[in-house]
């Protein structure tokens, strides 16, 4: 009985491996063939493998996305910038107290890093004001590590660009795309110095565009960011955002994170509104930005109904300034702009980007909607003065006296125990300077006048630095002073 069982155990593994055997040579030892392009590949007995690689190659085939080229075309354009600024150390009253005329209160320097990218052969390099601010000096390194001193051409603090020169020739550089053409979901890169690695090339992907974070401290700030999944981290702030062409789109600016590293979102200045600033600055040093005269906001589902609105896109006017460009248009509060000469605008920083490409004196076109029914009217621009004229610098836009201001929020005049106020920002070449007042010096009262804007500031003093006979504030380390001229 046992041997029955084991003869037919038998004969089954024999017909079993028959089978096998036919198997294989009938479809495994079979040559393959695989389609390529226009080529095609004859496999034997053991060109599996090839087939397998020839597959895996067939993905990188023309119609996929090549970095390479654009990669090529801007790291030597990408420089690494670096700065010395000489910071002051808090102010002390108890060491002064203990050791009297001994105390000093020695200032530190302080270094800092970050990217910039070469626009000109002959050495202009575009970074972020925030990578350059307050620096006493600021070096660029070149991609083949030739290292030279720069020259702040200038600064917007409210577009977060600065424009540096070095002295030097015959420099790669990169030339301007089109980033108002740019889709959602086309691939970009980003090359900057991150970590002071060197130049570091990183992929995404354009996640979302007109983006408002609420970045920048002053009055007239322009954010309408280019949102990206390209890796950005600390020393990446004013390197290039590129085109898969090598073509320039943007400055890299910000990342949103919790842990302050990359956390798969990343946001550039886009190149439409930073060709406008550097322009500027090269020709007179200073940004001649035009303004309509208006406070805006987004529009919200609650006005659809309430402005009588068919679908939730442009800037609602919350404020018309008097004698303002768009005061003279007629223009009236909550009326809501929806295109800006020509160009759709969906949004409040949309509209911006639109009007700062703009020169004061330009005429332009407005549409808007008022009652259910739409109207184009025609505006000339002002600048924040009201005029059409040239802006000299150390007087731009939001700018008294070389400095820009930012009113106090309710928390920090609690904090202060103080029921005006405003907060300087940014301080350049001019009267604040002068007198050693610093970025995050609160400024409360100039000639007896209560202070809440620069426009304030500007009233109380006609605009004139002869004018100041006092100023009351709070220093950025905490102390109060009331400073009186002229007695």
């Amino acid at each position: 009985m046992k041997g029955k069982y084991l003869l037919g155990g038998l004969l089954m593994a024999i017909l079993g491996g028959a089978i096998s055997l036919f198997a294989y040579t009938k479809f495994v030892e079979k040559p393959v063939t695989v389609a390529a392009g226009d080529t095609s590949l004859t496999a034997g007995t053991d060109e599996s493998a090839k087939a397998r690689a020839m597959l895996t190659s067939f993905q990188s085939q023309p119609g996929q996305v090549d970095f390479t080229y654009a990669a090529e075309q801007t790291v030597h354009a990408v420089v690494h910038v670096t700065t010395k600024t000489r910071i002051d150390s808090p102010y002390n009253p108890l060491m002064e107290w203990f050791y009297g005329d001994r105390y000093v209160n020695r200032p530190r320097e302080v270094p800092g890093y970050g990217s910039g990218v070469i626009i000109s052969g002959d050495g202009y390099v575009i970074t972020n004001n925030h990578v350059i601010e307050d620096a006493d000096n600021i070096q660029v390194a070149l991609n083949d590590n030739r290292i030279f001193n720069a020259e702040v051409v200038g600064r917007d603090p409210s577009t977060d660009i600065a424009l540096l020169k070095i002295d030097a020739s015959g420099l790669s550089f990169l030339d301007y795309g089109d980033s108002e053409k740019l889709k959602i979901g086309e691939w970009v890169l980003a090359v900057g110095n991150p970590f002071r690695l060197g130049t570091t090339v990183t992929a995404g992907i354009v996640s979302a565009k007109g983006r408002d974070l609420g970045l920048l401290e002053t009055e007239y700030r322009i954010e309408s960011f280019i949102q990206t999944d390209a890796a950005l981290n600390p020393g990446n702030s004013g390197g290039a955002l590129v085109d898969t062409k090598g073509l320039l789109v943007g400055i890299t600016s910000a990342i949103y994170s919790p842990s302050g590293a990359y956390a798969g979102n990343s946001f550039a200045i886009p190149i439409s509104i930073v060709s406008k600033v550097v322009k500027d600055l090269k020709e007179f040093g200073e940004v001649q930005r035009a303004i309509i005269g208006v406070n805006i906001r987004d529009v919200i589902p609650d006005d659809l109904e309430k402005l009588n609105l068919r679908e939730a896109r442009g800037a609602v006017i919350t404020g018309v300034r008097e004698g303002g460009s768009a005061d003279e248009a007629k223009l009236k509060e909550n009326d809501v702009i929806v295109k800006f000469d020509g160009v759709s605008v969906a949004s409040a920083s949309e509209l911006q980007t639109q009007v700062g490409k703009h020169r004061p004196g330009d005429r332009a076109s407005v549409t808007y909607r008022r009652n259910g029914r739409e109207y184009t009217v025609p505006i000339t621009l002002k600048n924040i003065a009201g005029t059409t004229e040239i802006v000299k610098p150390g007087m731009g836009v939001g700018r008294v006296f070389g400095a820009t201001f930012e009113p106090l929020s309710s928390s920090e005049k609690r904090s202060y125990r103080i029921d005006s106020g405003v907060k300087i920002t940014d301080v350049g070449e001019g009267w604040f300077a002068d007198q050693g007042l610093r970025k995050g010096t609160v400024i409360i009262n100039v000639n007896g006048d209560k202070i809440n804007s620069s426009e304030d500031l500007r009233a109380a003093t006609n605009n004139s630095e002869r004018s100041l006979k006092s100023i009351e504030g709070i220093t950025s380390d905490g102390r109060y002073f009331n400073y009186k001229f002229g007695l």
